[in-house]
């Protein structure tokens, strides 16, 4: 649950621009966090190699692609009604094979091949790879399955296709799987343990996308500020490495230093951080660099210390409070987002008003929202009962979407006013005359064309918003 849920970007179909030579068409359509779009670049670039071009037709594909996410049931049944779609154009057109990607994949392997028969292969999340050699299984009439999880994989040798890009903006996977073991979360069982990538592949990745143009980056991982690369191996390994190995490791705070300081010009971001490993260090390398930008995502998932027990969150409501007065001492003004996970099992009225009064003390510009669903194989599942009534739990969602409206409102007016320093990224949804970007607090701004461009930083002066968009006019180039 520790992953940002785009609800805008679920089921984007990604296209890019054709390979001269590719005869067979791919369809791809990616549903949960960044992590699953990312891996999807991953998968085209295979693909590509592969002699696939993407198409947004599904009918024209021959090979059709979910990568999917079990984070929430409602992601899963999503994927389901998609499956039947797929399945309806298959009927139609028999030499299409279709496939599932990622979480899902991992988790419902025996029911998606054997007893619903609705794919042809089932890929989890770090056999990619063995994409081209499931392909010829199936090309061979067999069933084609490879959910094993990895130790080592992190696809750090894989150069991603930038799909449906904006040429601007870019995801950089920097850790594979997660160790927290949060008693409501599929990801350590779907993606595996923690592993990182080795920084210098990292580097190339980075130094490649600034030779393109690329103005911004995101860090990204289950875990970004856990990452530690010491030659290889599980996090949890790291004790049994060797002296020599244990002195040259680089940490999270260490790579984002090197990545900030090698482009000063570019904008770096990353998501999504654990309360329990957003250590100081990585506080005053923000602090240090004005390109990395002042805003941190750092879900808490409850107000009550009782409930972050039972969910095994390794942190406690004061010290969470502590860490937010921390960042604000050492960043001030730095933005603050939020995951927040309403109605878990045994959450009482008490414990609901203790994330209400957390969100009060805080004050997030923004934040996730959801209310529990059992998910299948977590620990909640086993040894829980899912307690709460439903209708209770959407009455306290809606208390807590409603208090974040509110704060919303009072972190985008605290703008009004002022100039901010905004990245052109697209066309206004809104208005076809405006120009949407982003803050480096990671606030939406949109205001008047003028002879700007996407990839334009701009410095913009607030004169209005709303609580998520901030409306203004250019005064100069930044």
């Amino acid at each position: 649950m520790d992953k940002i849920i785009d609800e805008k970007t679920q089921g984007n179909t990604l296209t890019l621009e054709a390979r001269e030579g590719n005869s067979r068409k791919l369809y791809i359509e990616s549903y949960g966090c960044a992590m699953n779009f990312s891996d999807s670049e991953i998968v085209a670039s295979i693909l590509a190699d592969q002699g696939y071009n993407t198409t947004n037709l599904l009918e024209e594909a021959d090979l059709v692609l979910v990568n999917t996410c079990s984070i929430r049931d409602k992601a899963e049944q999503t994927v389901r009604k998609r499956l039947e779609k797929y399945n309806a154009v298959k009927r139609i057109n028999p030499k299409m094979k279709v496939g599932v990607l990622g979480c899902m994949a991992e988790r419902l392997k025996e029911k998606f091949l054997e007893e619903e028969k609705i794919v042809d292969l089932v890929v989890g999340p770090d056999a990619y790879k063995d994409i081209p050699n499931l392909l010829k299984e199936v090309e061979e009439g067999r069933d084609a399955v490879n959910v094993i999880l990895s130790k080592e994989e992190t696809y750090g040798d894989i150069s991603p296709v930038r799909l449906g890009g904006n040429g601007i903006t870019a995801f950089v996977s920097i850790t594979r799987g997660c160790d927290n073991m949060c008693t409501f979360c599929v990801v350590p069982f779907t993606r595996g343990r923690e592993r990182s990538r080795d920084p210098q592949s990292i580097m190339e990745e980075v130094n490649d996308l600034a030779e393109k143009g690329y103005k911004e980056i995101t860090l990204l991982g289950q875990n970004v500020d856990s990452y530690l690369w010491y030659g290889g191996g599980l996090k949890k390994d790291f004790k049994k490495a060797s002296e020599m190995q244990q002195a040259t490791a680089t940490d999270f705070a260490q790579l984002l230093d090197l990545v900030a300081t090698a482009h000063p010009k570019m904008r770096i971001r990353f998501s999504t951080s654990n309360p329990q490993d957003m250590h100081e260090e990585v506080l005053y390398v923000m602090a240090k660099h004005e390109n990395i930008c002042n805003h941190i995502h750092l879900p808490v998932q409850s107000g009550s210390t009782r409930i972050l027990k039972e969910m095994n969150r390794q942190h406690t409501r004061e010290e969470y409070m502590k860490l937010i007065d921390r960042i604000w001492e050492i960043i001030p003004g730095c933005a603050i987002s939020q995951d927040m996970i309403v109605g878990f099992p045994t959450e009482t009225e008490e414990d609901h008003k203790e994330t209400l009064s957390l969100m009060e003390y805080v004050k997030y510009d923004f934040g996730y929202m959801y209310k529990y669903s059992e998910r299948p194989g977590t620990m909640a599942a086993r040894k829980l009962e899912d307690d709460v009534p439903e209708e209770t739990k959407s009455r306290r969602l809606t208390e807590i979407v409603d208090l974040q409206q509110k704060h919303s409102a009072i972190r985008t007016a605290e703008f009004l006013g002022k100039t901010v320093t905004v990245l052109i990224e697209k066309e206004s949804k809104k208005n076809k005359d405006e120009w949407s970007g982003r803050t480096e607090h990671n606030n939406v701004a949109v205001f008047p064309k003028s002879t700007y461009k996407p990839g334009d930083f701009v410095k913009v002066k607030v004169t209005d918003c709303t609580t998520a968009t901030l409306i203004g006019e250019v005064v100069e180039h930044s």
